[in-house]
């Protein structure tokens, strides 16, 4: 074997070993992206689910909040009616009676 020979071999060594290494290089960047992207769609996915309890619970305070403005629309519409009546008596009494 002569030294070109040797030269030769050397570099489909060197070539091959880069080929390997940057190959495995490459499998372990897939597996920590693989990894990243897991955990941060969990995240994600907690902080959704976090917000849709948020959500679901100022639905139900809006849902008692109209129920406590129907009552309290009740109250007053039933406040006004009485009023009204006891404005119709005081004007029957102040009425003179021989009249």
């Amino acid at each position: 074997m002569d030294q070109s020979s040797i030269m030769m071999l050397f570099s489909a060594a060197g070539i091959l070993s880069g080929i390997v290494l940057g190959w495995i290089g490459q499998n372990r960047a897939i597996k920590l992206n693989t990894r990243n992207d897991a955990g941060n769609s969990a995240t994600m996915k907690t902080d959704v689910d976090y917000i849709k309890r948020g959500v679901d619970e100022m639905r139900l305070e809006m849902k008692d909040q109209g129920r406590r403005f129907d009552a309290l629309s009740e109250r007053v519409t039933r406040v006004e009616e009485s009023a009204k009546q006891a404005h119709h008596r005081l004007d029957r009494m102040d009425k003179p009676h021989g009249s």
